[in-house]
């Protein structure tokens, strides 16, 4: 750990009054200089620690800043407050309307009320928590940018049922007297516009603030700063817009990039140290990061010398490139190396499902840094294997009622009567609608067809013979949701069951898999020497000695859904975080073939080796 300051880190730490703002990239010391300012404020200015606001993200970089602080000070100095945004201001809700942490609202609840107001209004989906998921992201984005709501048009339903669900969700929260975690910054905004004596008190009260990972902030809770900082405007904002990951969240690197516009007098100063990553890391990145357009030139050095290449490696298809990670890992272990040393990195939560089940199969343990969704529990996938399920001869009515219009076959529910189906029973319920007997007698024979097919032969017969495929076409059209990303569950799903010669085989190994998960999950990453997974937004914060990325191809690295220019740079400064995250070892991996689809190397290989050329 860093111990004394190098000549930017003390200009910072010595900066008194007025708006600073700090450029600092990975590695530079931005806790130690934040630390080390507080203290400074302090022990050589004078000031009041109980005017001192240190803001930051999360709960744990808080606490940690909090530690960090109080050892720097030998337990002294403990009136300075350090928080998360939402912390912060709830705090200030707390002393204006006597919230109670019974007022804020738990996942649980807020996803029961969404299930009445979803009743209400007759709304079909397939998974639920899915769809209401993603409904709460997009309620957070309109109360984290402000946008007016007849402005917003919604992914998840027509604009005129999304304005009704936002209505009443918000109708009921009034009327349990709850609020949830946007509300924490929309009433405090709210509350300082209409009481000006309730601000200045709280203005009075914080006359420093310093803000860390000041990229990540969101329109709201910059426009609640700027009114807290007031009139001295005291801001010592440190981050780096390299790493601006969240637009999905709300977080707009703008703010960053236009700080010197709001406040004309700003500071500016760069951390230009990496303490963190060998110098072929530091350069490599820095290479890939300078086709950024919208971000300020940094001339960043290493503190460690290069002592490992930055490695490219490419491979026919994931399994090969996974085994090579994999033997790598294991070969190094035998060395002495320790498991926690690695992390093997991907772009989203459902990338690592193979991989997972690779390490599960040669007994490396690992943890993953947020929920990897179980592929054999997704709906499509659980409809695949009810179409199995009753080849294998089950009768049972739900398995009829889940999949006999899946694709469409215009069969009424209310022929399906007891707890057994007989399809000969079924066919003579049509007897005067003799079009729809004949569908029944089609799926019988499907079902057939299926009875001895290997699980591979199984599910392309389902998909194309039974006409599956089309079901899920018309359901991503209905819904407005990319049809590519429902077929893309199927094709992993067929890649898996590759090479299970039996439903009895699969069906095992589908069964240990799903218990291992299960067991992780419960052990909550106990296991402290293990590798970690992670994707490149989880990854953020987190250091490495030695640092995998997978599958780092067009469509995968940058995101296939990145089309637009402020998407495709947001996608380059998250592979940018990604590779920052090694310290001496870093190694990209790309692949020729995922689930049968031919891949190309990702643009951002070539970035890597040579920086952009400017005019």
């Amino acid at each position: 750990m860093q111990n004394t300051l190098n000549e930017p880190q003390a200009l910072a730490v010595k900066h008194f009054q007025g708006p600073c703002m700090i450029l600092a990239g990975p590695g530079s010391g931005k806790t130690f200089v934040i630390t080390q300012r507080t203290a400074n404020l302090i022990r050589e200015c004078g000031v009041d620690p109980s005017h001192i606001l240190v803001i930051t993200f999360t709960r744990a970089a808080a606490n940690e800043m909090r530690q960090r602080f109080q050892k720097l000070m030998n337990g002294e100095a403990g009136g300075v407050t350090f928080g998360t945004f939402h912390a912060v201001y709830f705090m200030v809700l707390k002393y204006a309307y006597h919230f109670q942490a019974s007022n804020i609202i738990t996942e649980e609840k807020k996803y029961q009320l969404m299930r009445e107001i979803l009743a209400r209004y007759h709304v079909e989906y397939e998974d639920e928590n899915e769809f209401i998921g993603n409904l709460f992201r997009e309620i957070s984005m309109i109360k984290n940018t402000r946008i007016p709501i007849e402005n917003f048009y919604s992914g998840q339903c027509a604009e005129e049922l999304f304005r009704k669900i936002y209505k009443d969700y918000k109708c009921m929260l009034d009327r349990y007297k709850l609020i949830d975690f946007d509300d924490m910054l929309l009433y405090t905004y709210e509350l300082f516009e209409k009481r000006k004596d309730i601000l200045a008190s709280w203005q009075k009260k914080y006359q420093y603030i310093l803000v860390d990972e000041f990229q990540d902030i969101n329109q709201i809770q910059y426009d609640i700063l700027r009114m807290l900082a007031l009139p001295e405007n005291n801001l010592f904002i440190v981050g780096d817009d390299d790493q601006s990951i969240y637009r999905f969240r709300g977080s707009k690197p703008e703010i960053m990039l236009n700080f010197a516009k709001d406040y004309p007098d700003t500071k500016r100063i760069l951390l230009d140290v990496n303490y963190r990553c060998q110098k072929n890391i530091v350069d490599a990145s820095l290479n890939l990061i300078s086709y950024n357009k919208e971000r300020f030139e940094k001339k960043i050095s290493a503190n460690q010398s290069a002592e490992d290449p930055v490695r490219i490696l490419q491979f026919a298809q994931q399994r090969e490139q996974n085994l090579y990670v994999i033997e790598e890992i294991k070969k190094a272990v035998q060395s002495g190396t320790e498991l926690s040393d690695f992390a093997i990195l991907f772009r989203t939560n459902t990338q690592p499902r193979l991989l997972m089940e690779q390490l599960m199969e040669y007994n490396i343990p690992f943890r993953t840094k947020e929920q990897i969704p179980n592929l054999y529990e997704h709906w499509a996938v659980r409809d695949i294997f009810t179409y199995i399920q009753i080849a294998q001869g089950s009768r049972k009515r739900r398995d009829f009622l889940q999949i006999m219009n899946r694709p469409k076959r215009y069969i009424g529910r209310d022929s399906l009567y007891g707890e057994t189906i007989s399809f000969e029973e079924w066919k003579r319920m049509y007897e005067k609608q003799p079009w729809i007997a004949e569908r029944i007698e089609r799926l019988a024979y499907d079902i057939q067809m299926l009875k001895n097919m290997s699980p591979y032969a199984a599910i392309n017969y389902i998909r194309k013979g039974i006409g599956y495929d089309d079901y899920l076409k018309e359901y991503a059209k209905q819904r407005h949701l990319k049809e590519e990303d429902l077929s893309d569950v199927l094709d992993e799903l067929q890649t898996t069951a590759r090479g299970y010669k039996s439903y009895e085989q699969w069906q095992e190994h589908i069964r240990k898999y799903t218990e291992e998960m299960r067991m992780i999950a419960e052990q909550k990453n106990s296991n402290p020497d293990a590798v970690t997974l992670a994707t490149l937004h989880s990854s953020k914060g987190l250091e490495f000695p030695i640092v995998y990325i997978v599958d780092v191809n067009e469509g995968i690295m940058p995101y296939k859904k990145a089309v637009l220019e402020k998407e495709l740079e947001e996608e380059r400064r998250m592979f940018y975080v990604g590779m920052t995250r090694a310290k001496h070892a870093l190694t990209l991996c790309t692949v020729n073939n995922v689930n049968n689809k031919t891949m190309e190397c990702s643009r951002f290989l070539n970035e890597c080796r040579e920086q952009k050329k400017t005019k």
